[in-house]
């Protein structure tokens, strides 16, 4: 192992014991990932080896600069995978990235081809919809279409263009499976600052009570979400930034510069630059499988404890360490919350969004805090070269240059950002809790310490949409904790209830204790009401959840991790299970289209991901 430049510190006990048991549980697994990497690698044609037919219609359509290069088979062939669409602000920006991208290519004497494209909902449109119920599931159809986008076995690197919630999880799943190419995903970056979050916060909640009329709601949502970019909040979409940042997937400073700008634009020819650099022809070879590793993997959970990220990523980043051949367990993000400060406030976790977090320092500033403290892993690859603390660097463009410069200068608004020695918290914002309702996930960083402990009657719902009925109706007007159950990955394929977030976050703020209990997952952008999630097993399988009736007490307790129903374990199993409603279960297209994905699916616990374990 490479000796640490002299500004990082020794790595601290409990992420490299951490890391040492993720490493050892996963020693068979990541020898035979690597060893299919290798025969990947080694098996491996060049183009110029291609049948004639095979070759001819690699070229057929393109320019007649590329046809002569791809002819040839001799200069390197670079590969973009898109997750383009012209709905999703997030991915509005990639439009003209494949000109852009191919002109950067042929400036050096290589070719880039669009290889494929892939599905990219909006999870903010689908909320509370049908729609919904396929969200989680399009990460493992992404995985397979980007798996299909390299199928033809004609490119040297991969650029992969995404950016929102299961689109970069399935894009990086996908990339794995061809782990012997090189990768480099490339960012958009965020929509400049619109409305405030918390003015959006409290539209939200009036028109939830019934006090702003819909053009007051619509008008204000609108100044939200407002021109090309990613969401501001930083939810799973941003979270997914922050992580390839951190894992090295990204060009140093890369996630958060805003699209249209001179300094996007540079970023984004440079991505060619770094990609083909890493190509066998580049003379320094790194397949994406040797850049994701135990190591990279722990660093990510990092980044997500010290910055609040989205808890989907107890899923994502499980089933993307599985794709590597790395077995990761809720423990392990249980035990890095012990040791990880909490350094970021970004909505909805506090009140800024990720320009202002970028403008404080953002990820330069994070990544170094958490070397500083040794609570990252430094000696790792990335696709700027060997050793994280080349992330430290901030971007510079200066006479049409781009540069990396050393930058130690510390966050400018802590407010947003803080140092390692004065974090917001002095542990991480994710917990998670066990008891006799299954084992479960809770964030902590938007919710304030005297709700970390609630203990109230059940109200049990198998249908989401019944909660705002009863709000709507007067009758939640109490203490309660909302049993939300037959949502899981089987049930319906555990769809986001953010829409439940208003209603519950209204109650609390007339002063009733209320929480959530449920097997679905939240968005990432949910805060302030504790909400145990993620439950497994789940109710249709016959998990505790389905023996749960209204009233009975529920004890969620982040403080001892402990998730109870209070009644003895004995009358628990005795219960008859309640049984997932005929009128509940999905509709054509997720019985039909996704039935298998269903039926396939793993439990929350080992990614949700209907790939299996390696």
């Amino acid at each position: 192992m490479a000796s640490l430049p002299s500004n990082s510190s020794p790595i601290n006990s409990k992420v490299e014991a951490v890391t040492e048991r993720i490493a050892l549980r996963s020693r068979a697994s990541r020898s035979r990932y690597l060893e299919r990497v290798r025969l990947a690698a080694a098996s491996a044609q060049p183009r110029s080896r291609l049948g004639c037919a095979n070759l001819a219609h690699t070229f057929a359509a393109c320019e007649p600069v590329d046809k002569g290069r791809l002819r040839d088979g001799v200069t390197p062939n670079i590969a973009i995978v898109t997750a383009y669409n012209d709905m999703l602000s997030a991915h509005k920006p990639y439009e003209d990235y494949p000109q852009r991208l191919r002109a950067a290519a042929r400036r050096h004497g290589a070719t880039a081809q669009v290889a494929g494209g892939v599905p990219a909902m909006c999870d903010g449109i689908t909320q509370g919809r049908r729609g919904m119920e396929m969200s989680l599931f399009s990460r493992d159809v992404i995985a397979m279409a980007t798996a299909i986008a390299l199928s033809h076995e004609v490119y040297d690197a991969a650029l992969y263009l995404g950016i929102c919630d299961k689109i970069v999880p399935g894009l990086l799943i996908g990339a794995l499976a061809y782990g012997h190419i090189p990768a480099v995903f490339v960012p958009a970056g965020p929509m400049p600052s619109g409305l405030s979050n918390a003015d959006k916060a409290r539209i939200r909640q009036r028109a939830t009570q019934g006090l702003a009329s819909r053009a007051e709601h619509l008008d204000g949502e609108a100044r939200s979400y407002h021109s090309p970019g990613t969401c501001t909040f930083y939810g799973t979409a941003n979270s997914n930034q922050m992580l390839l940042e951190i894992m090295g997937l990204h060009l140093a400073g890369a996630s958060f510069v805003n699209p249209g700008t001179s300094l996007r634009d540079a970023l984004t020819d440079s991505a060619v630059t770094h990609a083909l650099a890493l190509t066998a022809n580049g003379g320094d070879y790194l397949p994406i499988g040797y850049v994701i590793d135990e190591r990279s993997i722990v660093n990510a959970i990092v980044g997500l404890h010290a910055t609040g990220g989205s808890t989907n990523h107890l899923l994502h980043l499980t089933a993307i360490a599985n794709a590597a051949g790395i077995r990761l367990e809720l423990s392990d993000f249980a035990a890095l919350a012990e040791v990880v400060p909490l350094l970021a406030r970004i909505y909805p976790n506090g009140s800024a969004d990720v320009n202002q977090f970028h403008a404080s320092g953002g990820m330069r500033v994070l990544i170094g805090e958490l070397l500083d403290a040794g609570l990252l892993h430094e000696d790792v690859n990335t696709v700027m070269g060997r050793g994280l603390h080349r992330y430290r660097d901030q971007p510079v463009l200066g006479d049409g240059e781009l540069r990396w410069v050393p930058d130690s200068r510390g966050t400018s608004d802590q407010s947003v950002l803080r140092h390692i020695d004065d974090p917001f918290q002095t542990g991480g914002s994710l917990r998670v809790l066990d008891g006799n309702l299954g084992v479960a996930a809770v964030k902590l960083s938007a919710v304030s310490s005297e709700r970390h402990f609630i203990e109230a009657p059940a109200l049990v719902l198998d249908d989401p949409g019944d909660l705002k009925a009863l709000f709507d109706a007067g009758s939640l007007n109490r203490d309660f904790v909302a049993v939300v159950r037959f949502q899981g990955p089987r049930a319906n394929g555990m769809p986001e209830m953010h829409n439940l977030m208003p209603i519950l976050g209204t109650l609390q703020d007339r002063g009733h204790a209320v929480a959530l209990v449920t097997d679905g997952r939240l968005s990432g952008a949910s805060g302030k009401v504790l909400s145990a999630i993620h439950v497994a097993p789940e109710a249709s399988l016959g998990g505790p959840l389905s023996r749960v009736r209204s009233g009975d007490v529920i004890r969620i307790d982040a403080v001892a991790n402990r998730l109870q129903v209070l009644i003895e374990d004995h009358q628990l199993t005795a219960r008859e299970p309640a049984r997932q409603a005929l009128e509940r279960e999905p509709q054509t297209n997720m019985g039909e289209l996704f039935g298998f994905f269903r039926r396939a699916v793993s439990d929350s616990t080992t990614g949700a991901s209907v790939f299996g374990v390696n």
